[in-house]
């Protein structure tokens, strides 16, 4: 099973002959091994071509796949990048000709998504390859040997510097270079707590300090924080980030901090409002602890600048004058509000820099929402956000955004390396589908590409900022439904008084529907109610004779509501984002938004648990719970996708999770006439609830489909609300009503936002799953065709099937 790469100058091209079909020399058909290459471009090479691989390097591939040849590593060399947290392949001979030579990779690693935390588990030695392989298998600081004094290095005996002396060294320094005076102190990780600062009593021994960080100590009391700091009055900058402080305070300290020290530019790395040459000056590199501040007042700091990076300081107004920067070709300003400039007059200050030539700005942002139009303005511009001028108007990108840093596995020294693993995997992590001559297996196998080929790497540059004008979007969208036309439902009733034919594929349904005012018929064209599991389309209508003035058990265009990307389509066109449908984007076309959205949340210290839905799949076939961004991402490959907020703290069930199958007989769809019926089945997860990371693989736990190869928990509907009333102490007939007026809101979307969905001669019956949050607050999950497993629920646990087929509610629905 091993995959190849091709070597072509400046570029690798890395492919896998697993996802492409070509899986080895032995022949399809009959297993009888290849043993010439004819045979294997005959079996073959149809997927060689698809794969891109040139034509001159087939043989070649097939000399090497019938040796297991993997030569690589006489070409290349793999190296550590990104201060160790990836690894890279790097050409290690002389030179390599295009289209010269092709390499072979390996599997190490190949599995099923539910099989992963297990075989790290299990198999061993597995978990150790997999945390080298993806360069988790150390911590981050624990190779760091040398780091400045002021940072708290180790001495030979492994104690912390203590504070004292580092206070002392930083005097002595000061003293041998100049005359004494310390401006710059830097106490970060000293273990300084709130009696430490007060004894250190720096503003008699710095009084004139410009720049202090306590970042990383222990400091919790503002008022002691507060009456230290603005003893030193001429400082320029502070930083107590990571300190527990921030995180009990508003901005009553910063207040105090700004009112106590009236040259303060920068507070926590962001500007305030008094920045001006000394906090540009520290961003444009010209001050630093070697050089504090200027030694001249008529001096001109600024003038050499050339690069200047603003990012992410919290600047409110671009209140600086071109003249002081003279020679700045770049500036990058992205990630500031700059509220307090309108449009014309930042463009104004921008035009000022004559040698600008590189530009970094948020897009949408203080410069509009047009990446052209800011070209247009700045016509010195060569590139913007990284991206030429010339590029981007020539492919008429209004929005552009390729600052964004490689993503890189996170984790923490407690983790193990199981845990590690499965949070980094998802970037090396390969797929494919195995299939048959019959069909395709539901369920996609991974595989991660030996050391040599997951250190292949790939880089793109991914464009989103969308997802707050998708809210602002969403917010707007709030359309009520108001019928056009009074009722004109036909009834079916013959008008001869015989009982109305009735043709259908669907064996229960003939075998129940018992009622003496319907009768059974082998031919659709003879038939007045067409039931059928198939769609009923022009084709199907000419290939059996159907006509438009027979009724079917279906409406036009439904697919706006049992698909689940038109439904959350269907529902936010109509209602925007209502309570009742969990925040769900559509990864073909809403990944953007997504992205901003998980951002978001993992900014705000929100819950980020997502499951991933197939677009018309049903029985939650290839589905998945997930909280990592990348695994999301890459998922996108298996088939086209929704991502769904996921309901992270449901109602449970004596600990267990579950959802409601309600049926709903739509009669019309202008006006809205439906009927639900009071029978709805519970189903039931095997297994007790749990967020535990490693459970999101468990399928018992966190689905509740288990009619299907598995053991199957039911109850029945009288049952099942006596015990949940008594279980909650609620009262089931006030969640019954929320959940009917769920129900009712969906198909209103429908009617609103598909009118072309109402058809005189329809009926049809659609399964709708709710499921219930912790606050009993009823939750849309999806809308089904008409379900022929509620058929089947129904006979193995009992239920009447035959009272749902022959009901006066079902007279009512067709016939009335």
């Amino acid at each position: 099973m091993a995959g190849y790469f091709v070597m072509e100058p400046c570029v690798i091209v890395a492919a896998t002959l697993m996802a492409v079909g070509v899986v080895g020399v032995e022949m399809s058909s009959n297993s009888n091994r290849i043993e010439t290459y004819e045979d294997f471009v005959k079996v073959h090479g149809v997927l060689l071509a698809a794969s891109g691989l040139p034509q001159s390097l087939h043989r070649q591939l097939f000399q090497k796949l019938t040796t297991e040849t993997f030569d690589a590593g006489s070409y290349f060399k793999i190296e550590v990048c990104e201060d160790g947290r990836q690894r890279r392949l790097v050409l290690d001979s002389q030179s390599m000709p295009k289209e010269s030579n092709v390499f072979l990779v390996d599997h190490a690693w190949t599995f099923r998504l539910s099989d992963a935390f297990s075989q790290l588990q299990e198999v061993p030695g597995l978990a150790q390859r997999m945390a080298s392989l993806m360069c988790v298998d150390t911590d981050l600081d624990t190779d760091i040997e040398e780091v400045d004094a002021v940072k708290g290095v180790l001495h030979e005996n492994g104690t912390k510097s203590n504070v004292e002396d580092i206070l002392e060294s930083e005097i002595h320094n000061a003293t041998e270079k100049g005359d004494g005076t310390v401006k710059w102190l830097e106490l970060e990780d000293a273990d300084i707590g709130d009696d430490m600062l007060l004894s250190l009593n720096l503003s008699s021994k710095f009084p004139d300090l410009q720049a202090l960080s306590l970042c990383g100590n222990k400091l919790e009391t503002v008022e002691i924080i507060v009456q230290e700091v603005t003893k030193l009055k001429n400082l320029r900058a502070l930083w107590l980030n990571n300190n527990p402080v921030l995180k009990k305070c508003d901005h009553c300290m910063e207040d105090a901090i700004l009112q106590g020290c009236p040259k303060l530019e920068i507070y926590n790395s962001n500007f305030t409002i008094n920045f001006g040459e000394w906090a540009l000056g520290f961003c444009g590199e010209v001050y630093d602890k070697d050089n504090p501040s200027s030694l001249c007042l008529r001096d001109r700091p600024l003038q050499s600048v050339t690069s200047l990076d603003l990012s992410n300081r919290c600047i409110h107004n671009l209140a600086f004058s071109p003249a002081e920067m003279p020679s700045l070709s770049h500036l990058n300003i992205r990630g500031n509000p700059l509220e307090q400039n309108s449009v014309r007059e930042l463009l104004e200050v921008l035009k000022g820099f004559p040698c600008l030539q590189s530009l970094g700005v948020d897009i949408p942002g203080p410069l509009g929402e047009s990446a052209i139009e800011i070209l247009e303005s700045l016509p010195t511009l060569c590139t913007l956000n990284g991206v030429t001028a010339s590029k981007i108007l020539e492919e008429g990108k209004h929005v552009i955004d390729s600052m964004l840093q490689p993503r890189l596995p996170e984790w923490s020294a407690d983790q193990p390396l199981a845990d590690r693993v499965l949070s980094a995997m998802w970037l090396y992590l390969m797929t494919y589908r195995l299939a048959n001559e019959e069909k395709i297996d539901e369920t996609s196998v991974w595989y991660v590409m030996d050391e040599l080929g997951s250190a292949v790497r790939h880089s793109d540059e991914p464009n989103f900022r969308e997802y707050e004008k998708h809210c602002q979007k969403l917010q707007f969208k709030s359309l009520s439904y108001t019928p056009t036309k009074s009722s004109n439902t036909e009834s079916l009733h013959r008008s001869d008084g015989c009982a109305s034919r009735v043709y259908t594929d669907i064996p229960y349904v003939e075998e129940f529907l018992t009622r003496t005012e319907f009768v059974i018929t082998t031919e659709p064209k003879d038939a007045d109610i067409i039931w059928t599991s198939l769609q009923v389309d022009e084709d199907m209508k000419k290939a059996t004779g159907i006509t438009d003035q027979q009724y079917v058990n279906q409406f036009p265009f439904e697919s706006c509501l049992v698909m689940k990307h038109h439904l959350a389509e269907t529902v936010q066109k109509a209602h925007g984002s209502p309570e009742w449908l969990q925040p769900t984007y559509n990864l073909e076309t809403h990944l953007p938004q997504l992205i901003g959205d998980y951002y978001v949340r993992k900014r705000d210290g929100l819950n980020n648990l997502w499951i991933l839905k197939p677009w018309n799949m049903a029985r939650t076939i290839d589905t998945s719970v997930t909280d990592d961004l990348s695994a999301v991402i890459r998922l996108m490959e298996t088939g086209p996708k929704i991502c769904q907020k996921y309901i992270e703290f449901p109602a449970l069930f004596q600990g267990r999770k579950f959802d409601l199958r309600y049926i709903v007989l739509v009669r019309s769809m202008d006006p809205l006439e439906i009927f639900l019926s009071d029978v709805f089945w519970v189903r039931l997860a095997n297994n007790p609830y749990s967020l535990d990371k490693h459970s999101f693989f468990e399928y018992e736990t966190h689905f509740t489909v288990m009619n299907y190869g598995r053991k199957f928990n039911h109850m029945n509907t009288p049952d099942f609300v006596r015990e949940f009333e008594v279980e909650h102490q609620v009262k089931w007939l006030e969640i019954h009503q929320r959940v009917k007026n769920t129900i009712r809101s969906v198909f209103e979307a429908a009617a609103v936002a598909h009118p072309e969905m109402h058809s005189s001669k329809s009926r049809a019956m659609y399964g709708v799953d709710i499921m219930l949050d912790s606050s009993f607050q009823p939750k849309l999950l999806e809308v089904l065709p008409f379900p022929f497993e509620v058929i089947l629920y129904s006979a193995i646990v009992a239920e009447s099937i035959t009272e749902v087929a022959n009901s006066s509610m079902f007279v009512v629905w067709f016939a009335a």
